[in-house]
């Protein structure tokens, strides 16, 4: 085969060649490239999510080049490339966080209970919920909410209260809940925490009317929402959740969800959910990956999802020849992101 036919057949964004032309062609229609997979920033290819791109620069079987020049100009955390090594070191002191001191003196607080729930004229367009778990039933094994915590985008506590649940409790799990029987004998009933979060986080609106933009309803921002969401009993529109458990950037390379400890270790470089666990801490966590993901400097497009109508068959509105007439340049062009990337929080997309 000439070598040239191979770089023809060449994905622009990943990489991957192909033998035919046709074969990249179907490759770009359903690999849905775009501008806001993550990046490598040495020699420009786009992984499906970090850990694919920790595995490109620092994995057991790295890019060799990539893997020489990150070592010297790399940022281990945010995984961005700078010009010199002094760079790098300024910049670390900045993307390395540690952890806030509020989750410490709310240990120290009257039971750490905030429960007058009001909302901030606006402020905040997203909050962070977290809930710590006792246990139900006969072997302690059910998931019962007995803690909420609730902060806004500066980590500011909104809402955080002790929750009596529905059932018994058969295990508080103190080891790393800290809760005793008798936090929770006088706690809030779960179906009042349920109301007052629930209108809180619908601000005014009717729940059946909340749009994915616009509108006064809140983002919602945790790790692993549908299991709290499901023990607060609440229900709230999935386009106005976002979940550092199922966020296709943030996930294994196998698809399947890091634990919230592991996310806060590599991308915000501190660890929690040590010893006795404070909700406050995974919402302090949730709400900085979420930051941290909302400010990727993303390239501007007009209709940036595969699902936008206007995109809608975007390679089937195509002949096949035209599509294999087409360098792999101009098909990534046309490819569009098949999730709703964070940054488009921050812009003006309809």
């Amino acid at each position: 085969m000439d070598p040239s036919d191979t770089l023809r057949n060449k994905c622009a964004a990943c990489y991957r060649q192909f033998n035919r032309k046709e074969h990249l062609v179907e490759h770009m229609r359903t690999s849905y490239h775009s501008v806001h997979e993550p990046m490598c920033g040495i020699c420009g290819k786009r992984c499906r999510s970090f850990e694919s791109l920790r595995e490109h620069l620092i994995g057991p079987l790295p890019k060799a080049e990539c893997e020489r020049v990150f070592r010297d100009y790399g940022c281990d955390i945010c995984l961005n490339i700078f010009s010199s090594r002094n760079s790098v070191r300024s910049h670390r002191n900045t993307c390395q966080l540690s952890s806030g001191n509020n989750g410490l003196l709310s240990r120290f607080a009257n039971l750490g209970i905030q429960d007058d729930l009001r909302i901030d004229s606006g402020k905040s367009r997203a909050v962070a919920l977290a809930c710590k778990m006792v246990g139900g039933g006969s072997d302690g094994s059910l998931d019962l909410c007995a803690k909420v915590c609730i902060i806004d985008e500066y980590e500011n506590i909104l809402f955080r209260s002790y929750v009596k649940p529905h059932l018994p409790v058969t295990h508080y799990r103190y080891e790393t809940t800290g809760i005793r029987p008798e936090y929770l004998r006088e706690a809030m009933p779960l179906r009042q925490v349920q109301r007052k979060i629930q209108d809180f986080l619908c601000n005014g609106e009717a729940i059946w009317k909340i749009r994915p933009r616009g509108g006064k309803a809140l983002i919602l921002v945790g790790h692993g929402l549908d299991h709290d969401l499901k023990c607060l009993e609440l229900e709230y529109p999935v386009v106005k959740i976002r979940d550092t458990a199922t966020y296709p950037p943030l996930m294994k390379t196998s698809k399947l969800s890091n634990s919230l400890r592991y996310l806060t270790r590599a991308y915000l470089g501190y660890d929690i959910q040590s010893g006795i666990q404070d909700p406050y801490d995974d919402c302090v966590a949730t709400m900085r990956l979420y930051r941290r993901m909302k400010s990727q400097p993303h390239r501007n497009e007009n209709y940036p999802l595969a699902t936008d109508p206007q995109n809608k068959n975007n390679f089937g509105s195509w002949r096949q020849n035209e599509l294999e007439r087409m360098s792999p340049d101009e098909l990534l062009a046309i490819s569009r992101s098949d999730f709703y990337c964070w940054c488009l929080d921050t812009k003006d997309y309809i």
